[in-house]
């Protein structure tokens, strides 16, 4: 009898297995469901787009019946609140089709129209402050420009007719910074002020403070700085970002876990620290994120010269058409990894 029980539970184990597998896999994120285009818009962190690339390999991984597409029109230097370091107006647009040119940091209000008109979202994910303080001490001229940049953005966004989902900026991690810091911050972003995760503090409290108007919010801010003194307890010189500013991959899973938890993503996601403990729970997880990262790195360019951009440093990306036909290749490629899957 113990034999027959144990052939029994030989036989079982793989249905069993093979059940749970087809459950998660055909598991849409709740807070995504109603969406099937989400752009995300915001300033170089954005524009390197590794949490886009993670929330996208997740959401493939967990639901082979996806047909969301996610869209990286993310701007290095942009800023919401119009200016730059030197208090002039933010950068000249550049039009499709013409030379980048230099100026001061480029402004959302030049293209955020043309970003809603040719991409068609109904969803974006905007994600602004780090540059909007300048890196320089709290100023209150500096918070009302960012507020009144925030507010036109989610009204602009609501009167196209799309959602919108703000978050709050990752820290500025002076720890992590390769740059001269300083007390005053003149130089901005070349010299930053020492505390300046404490403006940012302040700006990712009031965009937490307008949940209470009905705005959807992720708050990434807080729980980052969390995960920065949790591991400086045994390690002081701890940090996941480059130069202070920008996230390295642990930084920009750290940023994807929050919005997919936001999104209402299983809670066993809040353990893992790490992308590749993400890509492990999945047998191609490795694989398939490789092809969502090079479909991704191709439409951004694509559409960021489609769309029109002020960056003067920005690399022209491919025709639309062609990226598009490209990345329906890679797609293709994704399906077929989520069909071995099963």
């Amino acid at each position: 009898m113990r034999i027959l029980k144990s052939s029994a539970k030989n036989f079982l184990f793989p249905w069993f297995a093979l059940a749970c597998l087809l459950c998660r896999a055909q598991e849409p994120l709740p807070g995504l469901k109603p969406y099937h285009r989400v752009v995300f818009i915001g300033d170089s962190i954005t524009y390197a787009g590794g949490f886009i690339d993670d929330i996208e390999a997740y959401v493939r991984t967990h639901d082979t019946n996806s047909t969301i597409t996610f869209l990286n029109l993310g701007q290095s230097s942009e800023m919401v609140a119009g200016y730059s370091e030197n208090g002039r107006p933010g950068g000249v647009y550049v039009p499709p089709g013409r030379a980048g040119q230099k100026d001061d940091r480029p402004d959302l209000h030049a293209r955020l129209p043309d970003i809603l008109q040719k991409t068609k979202p109904d969803l974006v994910v905007a994600d602004y402050g780090m540059n909007d303080g300048v890196y320089q001490p709290f100023s209150d001229a500096h918070f009302k420009a960012f507020k009144d940049g925030i507010r036109w953005m989610h009204d602009t966004v609501v009167q196209y007719g799309a959602r919108i989902v703000h978050v709050t900026p990752p820290p500025f991690d002076p720890v992590g910074s390769k740059k001269h810091l300083t007390a005053r911050g003149l130089r901005g972003f070349y010299a930053p002020y020492t505390n300046y995760d404490d403006v940012l503090a302040r700006y990712s409290a009031w965009l937490v403070s307008q949940r209470a108007r009905g705005w959807d919010v992720v708050d990434i801010h807080t729980p980052m700085d969390q995960f920065l003194a949790q591991r400086r307890k045994t390690n002081p010189r701890f940090t996941f970002t480059r130069d202070g500013v920008h996230p390295d991959v642990q930084g920009h899973w750290l940023m994807a876990r929050e919005i997919l938890m936001h999104w209402d993503a299983p809670d066993s996601l809040a353990k893992m620290d790490s992308v590749n403990a993400m890509v492990a729970d999945d047998p191609r997880g490795a694989e398939l994120l490789k092809a969502v990262v090079e479909k991704q790195d191709i439409l951004r360019g694509a559409w960021l010269t489609y769309v029109g951009h002020m960056n003067f440093r920005f690399k022209p990306g491919l025709p639309l058409a062609q990226a598009e036909q490209r990345a329906a290749a890679l797609d293709k490629k994704i399906r077929a990894l989520e069909a071995r899957q099963l």
